[in-house]
């Protein structure tokens, strides 16, 4: 399209008022686009702040119910909840993954049975659970697959039986996507939604988090013989093939700002609803920027979550979530 130049075009014409900005504007962000990750721990009444993440705590069950009412009363579609896994239950196999009485299928339940409208997402991984902080089994020294696969779809299919909505498998061991949505039509939960973290990188933004669910300290070796190389992006587009072809009914891109192309590119090829993580290390790496007065807040979490929009995200998972829901229903 040919347009004339100056001074017959003048692009900041639009940009003059904030009426004007908002009646042009291509990229929108509402409080649907949002999903709330928190950590649940053991106890009542009971609280613990997560260091590496200023103002992000563990929460017990009988707060997060009251986090969960929060959620809805600010209208954010889904929660997603992640555990805080005692010492004493980890071991080699992740037996308490599939524990139909663990935290998380408490957790499940008594959020349900109190806000039964809001979503719930649940993290299918091994690493809140082994005692060696790795998402898959380990046998002679190497992550088994196929055995994991085994332990995946078990822990899967508890987490659907409490009532979870959507599972968010994010092990990336090859072949459980179909697995669990094989189990799940056996069992009879054929409207239980499978989320794939079809795009994992082996990041270095995900420390906060393993701190939080209390891996870190316990990860032996690293995650690349099965999490993604970040260098390739052909990889991820195969990954994301194959999670749609065995039953994903969304993908997710995780982490986000430093992979908005590789979120893009997924969002214009295959049209699947399509996620993004603002991990731990991003959000600790904003708030480290505001606690030393660099940037603003407001201003600087706001543009972050627009971006991720604007490359193609369907919905963020975000710890800002409630702080930006609130920001929105005020300006509304």
């Amino acid at each position: 399209m040919s347009q004339p130049g100056f001074p017959a075009t003048r692009l900041r014409r639009t940009r003059m008022q904030d009426w004007s900005r908002r009646l042009v504007r291509e990229t929108h962000l509402g409080v649907d686009n949002l999903v709330w990750p928190f950590f649940v721990i053991e106890g009542e009444g009971a609280r613990k702040a997560v260091d590496s993440m200023p103002g992000v705590e563990r929460l017990s069950v009988d707060l997060a119910i009251q986090a969960a009412k929060e959620a809805a009363e600010l209208g954010l579609p889904a929660i997603a909840l992640f555990p805080y896994t005692e010492m004493g239950l980890r071991d080699e196999v992740a037996s308490e993954a599939c524990n139909p009485a663990n935290l998380i299928c408490r957790a499940v339940r008594a959020i349900k049975a109190e806000v039964p409208d809001i979503g719930i997402i649940c993290d299918v991984a091994l690493d809140p659970y082994t005692s060696h902080g790795h998402d898959g089994i380990i046998v002679d020294g190497e992550i088994d697959n196929d055995r994991s696969l085994e332990v995946l779809v078990r822990q899967a299919l508890v987490q659907a039986e409490a009532g979870c909505d959507i599972l968010a498998p994010s092990d990336m061991m090859d072949g459980r996507i179909g697995a669990m949505r094989a189990a799940l039509e056996e069992a009879g939960y054929i409207n239980t939604k499978l989320l794939s973290y079809a795009v994992k990188y082996a990041s270095g933004f995900y420390g906060p988090f393993r701190d939080a669910v209390g891996s870190g300290s316990m990860l032996k070796g690293d995650k690349q013989s099965y999490q993604m190389d970040p260098a390739n992006t052909e990889e991820a587009m195969r990954e994301v093939a194959l999670d749609i072809a065995e039953g994903a009914d969304m993908v997710m891109v995780k982490p986000g700002l430093p992979y908005l192309d590789v979120l893009s590119r997924v969002k214009r090829t295959f049209g699947i609803p399509t996620f993004a993580y603002q991990t731990s290390g991003e959000y600790a790496m904003l708030s480290a920027g505001v606690e030393k007065g660099c940037i603003d807040r407001n201003t600087a979490v706001m543009e972050t979550l627009m971006c991720y929009r604007r490359a193609g995200a369907d919905a963020i998972f975000t710890y800002f979530a409630r702080e930006v829901a609130e920001r929105l229903k005020a300006s509304a």
